[in-house]
């Protein structure tokens, strides 16, 4: 069986929203009345967004076409923390039926909400993605993202029911668990971040199972960048199409964007509902389609928690539409919030995950560690031997030569390399943790 033998048979054009495969015309129409309505209702009900455009002068008359957009403010997450719990909110308490909240490395933690009509709209996004990732009423889906404040499961969920399928809502963790249901309850498609797919992959193959004669056909995975070579590495393994899904919780959660099963060349972004820029992560000016730079939302249709302009600080760049007429993200390079800096050299923990996988010898399990050598800041890759691969010191040591060589080579820093038997780096249950900072603080 090869990887692609399960692929779905792509969407017809008669099952798909109209407004997906529309004139580009109709869909700036729909974008600039959504917009307009948008703006107002922040500026109208939310008295933080309202002193930001005070500040620097704009009011939603000043908005008249999507070109007068960049003429308001950014929102950032900072303005969340600043509002917290609920100072955000553009609708009475009274109106929002959830929270979700994210865990945050520093600081408080971002608050979102939603009102009915929000929950409802996510459900038909996600639906949505699903579809598009080659999804159909009736099949059982596997939700291994975590449930809770964390918007992954519950976004997951409530996608799979509105599409009309049978939900198995696992959760994270417990990974002997999710294999054993994988194995008894033959789902048909698993939602899941994908370092931690993986983690399922290396405890079936603990227990004696194919990967590749399970029932899984799909692998819908988000909640961290994710490399062409990851999806490369688990479509072999698992026998499955691995599709990204995008969201975050600040903008909705999942769904915001999601690939397309016969085409996979980025999600595609579902613009009438989220309006992208990208800009300048330095100056803030707004760049044209196809040039790299941050990744900025605008809440179209959003009524508890508008958010104009917001900075995700996901570095990619917009593309035209291909299988649908809205623009597609090209894959996250990184965050210009996590992009590290060692001695000189800007280095995401994405370049070095693709010379990772470039290697038959390596394992997609790695961590890096950053520490501090006096003034200078030192870069130390752990990443471990694949499990076939005989262990033992000499074949260590030949493989951190390679990637070190590497490493220096085609991103310019140089590393400390450790290469360690299989199951020496610690499996994540949800986001894998793919930095440790040992620097010391302050």
């Amino acid at each position: 069986m090869t990887a692609m033998s399960n692929r779905r048979i792509p969407p017809s054009h008669e099952i798909l929203d109209p407004i997906e495969v529309a004139g580009r015309d109709e869909i700036v129409a729909l974008q600039t009345r959504r917009m307009k309505w948008s703006i107002e209702h922040a500026y109208g009900h939310v008295a933080h967004y309202r002193a930001k455009c005070k500040a620097i002068g704009v009011q939603p008359d000043d908005f008249k076409e999507l070109a007068d957009l960049a003429k308001f403010p950014f929102t950032t997450k900072s303005d969340l923390r600043e509002t917290y719990p609920f100072g955000m909110f553009a609708v009475p308490m009274d109106k929002v039926v959830r929270v979700h909240a994210s865990s945050g490395t520093t600081g408080k933690p971002t608050v979102v909400g939603y009102t009915q009509g929000d929950i409802d709209m996510w459900g038909h996004l996600v639906a949505r993605s699903i579809r598009a990732s080659g999804g159909r009423p009736g099949d059982k889906v596997h939700v291994a993202y975590g449930y809770g404040l964390f918007t992954g499961g519950l976004g997951a969920h409530y996608g799979a029911e509105k599409l009309g399928c049978t939900v198995i809502p696992m959760s994270g963790g417990q990974t002997e668990r999710q294999v054993q249901l994988i194995v008894d309850f033959q789902p048909d498609i698993i939602m899941v971040t994908p370092s931690y797919m993986l983690a399922i992959a290396d405890e079936m193959d603990r227990q004696g199972i194919d990967t590749r004669a399970c029932s899984l056909k799909i692998g819908i995975f988000g909640a961290e960048p994710w490399t062409q070579a990851m999806r490369e590495e688990i479509e072999q393994r698992m026998g499955m199409d691995a599709i990204d899904i995008y969201g975050l919780s600040e903008v909705i959660g999942p769904g915001v964007a999601n690939e397309c099963i016969e085409t996979k060349d980025g999600p595609v972004v579902w613009e009438d509902h989220f309006y992208p820029e990208i800009i300048d992560p330095v100056t803030g000016a707004v760049l044209p389609d196809g040039e790299m730079g941050e990744l900025v939302f605008t809440s179209l249709t959003k009524e508890a928690l508008p958010v104009i302009r917001y900075r995700t600080r996901d570095l990619t760049r917009l593309l035209p539409g291909t299988s649908r007429s809205f623009r597609r993200m090209g894959k996250i390079t990184g965050r210009s919030d996590d992009m590290l800096i060692i001695r000189g050299v800007n280095v995401f923990p994405t370049q070095i995950e693709e010379l990772i996988l470039k290697d038959a010898r390596l394992s997609p399990h790695y961590q890096l560690e950053v520490t501090r050598d006096g003034h200078l800041d030192s870069l130390c890759v752990n990443v471990e031997l694949r499990a076939e691969v005989p262990f033992d010191d000499t074949a260590a040591k030949a493989a951190a030569r390679d990637l070190q060589h590497h490493i220096k080579s085609y991103i310019g820093v140089s590393t400390q390399v450790n290469v360690t038997a299989p199951g020496a780096i610690e499996r994540s249950m949800g986001k894998a943790k793919r930095v440790v900072d040992l620097r010391p603080k302050g």
